[in-house]
């Protein structure tokens, strides 16, 4: 009995620290590159902040640890600085979170899928970063958008490429510069009355916060109990 104690007690720690995740949200705007769109009603900014305060509560109730890119809805951070949080916290995933100006409705999530290069000619992410980045993006994008089926028009899981900024650099900023595995949420073309309507509701936020918790879940999912007891 003294051995099996012995050895049971590491193994328990063991479980224990290999299950501690850590998610990095990041409410997109203000930035570098503005103070993000604006519908008729809601801005980007404003509604970014509340579905990041809703999913920190959501993820931190499931035993997440989170850390968020910024302390308050208008503090201005640089894309670079944002990405460097994250690291910083040795994040499991960063999540980056938009609403697109476009002629269409529905939401969208996009991230790396190759090296970049900035204007300053820093280079990235690198390699080990693209791999994890496009398991979890495959897998986040296809438990959100079961998530909302029905509920927002899906426009698919898209490279870096596929935005404005990415199309030059081949990689966002925030891309460049993680360490992690990242990816942006589009949640909505804020700049459609109906996808606005939606995103500024009540019930569509608790939709969104509820699905993108399942999808992150699902990325960063502590060890099951049959994993567990395999330890």
């Amino acid at each position: 009995m003294r051995v099996k104690l012995k050895f049971v007690l590491p193994c328990l720690f063991l479980v224990q620290m290999a299950t501690a995740q850590t998610v990095c949200i990041d409410a997109g705007h203000p930035s570098e590159v503005g103070t993000g769109t604006k519908g008729k009603v809601y801005t980007e900014v404003s509604l970014a902040w509340k579905i990041a305060k809703g999913l920190q509560k959501a993820l931190e109730a499931e035993g997440v640890t989170v850390v968020l890119t910024k302390s308050e809805e208008l503090e201005k951070v640089l894309n670079r600085r944002r990405a460097e949080i994250a690291n910083d916290a040795k994040a499991d995933l960063l999540i980056r979170l938009h609403c697109d100006a476009a002629s269409g409705t529905g939401f969208a999530v996009y991230y790396p899928d190759r090296t970049g290069t900035t204007k300053d000619g820093i280079t990235g992410p690198g390699k080990d970063v693209l791999e994890k980045t496009a398991v979890a993006a495959k897998k986040f994008h296809a438990i959100y958008a079961a998530a909302l089926k029905g509920a927002q028009k899906d426009n698919g899981l898209k490279s870096d490429l596929k935005t404005a900024i990415g199309a030059k650099q081949g990689a966002l900023t925030g891309s460049i510069f993680s360490k992690v595995p990242v990816l942006l949420v589009e949640m909505c073309v804020l700049t459609n009355p109906a996808d606005e309507a939606f995103i500024g509701s009540a019930e569509g936020q608790q939709k969104i916060i509820s699905a993108m918790t399942k999808a992150t879940l699902a990325v960063v999912k502590p060890a099951t109990a049959s994993e567990k007891a395999r330890l």
